[in-house]
């Protein structure tokens, strides 16, 4: 199943600056998911992340693998928020950082289902840059009423 940007977004509930998922290359029931994150240059927070040095922040890794699962789980659940449920980012753990992302770089996000009680979603999750593992969780979401 390929997704669209629009689709994310019926997806998601987050939105620009906060929309961490740029395109979603394949999902499915065995392998999960396989979503990418273009980095900018112009992000806004390379500014500060570091001047003359520009990384991309590693909690903005690990949040743009929640919203990749935070798509996952939706489609897995057939419903979107629009249903009146919002998927939140409950747990981390296992995290490891390996290598850096600079502005010009594409990573590669992918997420699989490990299992799902009471409405807790667990999920090994990890980042590539040119195949190569910059990143990897193990990520909690909740499914919750929205309000």
């Amino acid at each position: 199943m390929k997704i669209t940007k629009e689709d994310i977004k019926k997806y998601l509930p987050h939105r620009e600056p906060f929309l961490f998922v740029d395109e979603v290359v394949n999902i499915d029931e065995e392998n999960g998911i396989h979503a990418k994150k273009l980095v900018s240059e112009d992000e806004y927070f390379l500014q500060g992340h570091f001047p003359d040095n520009p990384i991309f922040p590693g909690v903005i890794i690990i949040e743009a693998l929640g919203q990749a699962s935070g798509i996952l789980g939706f489609v897995k659940m057939n419903k979107t928020p629009e249903e009146g449920s919002i998927y939140v980012l409950a747990g981390v753990d296992k995290v490891r950082f390996r290598k850096r992302v600079r502005p010009g770089d594409t990573i590669d996000l992918y997420s699989k289902v490990l299992g799902e009680k009471r409405g807790i979603w667990k999920f090994d999750c990890r980042a590539e840059l040119n195949n190569e593992i910059v990143c990897s969780a193990t990520i909690l979401c909740a499914d919750r009423k929205a309000k």
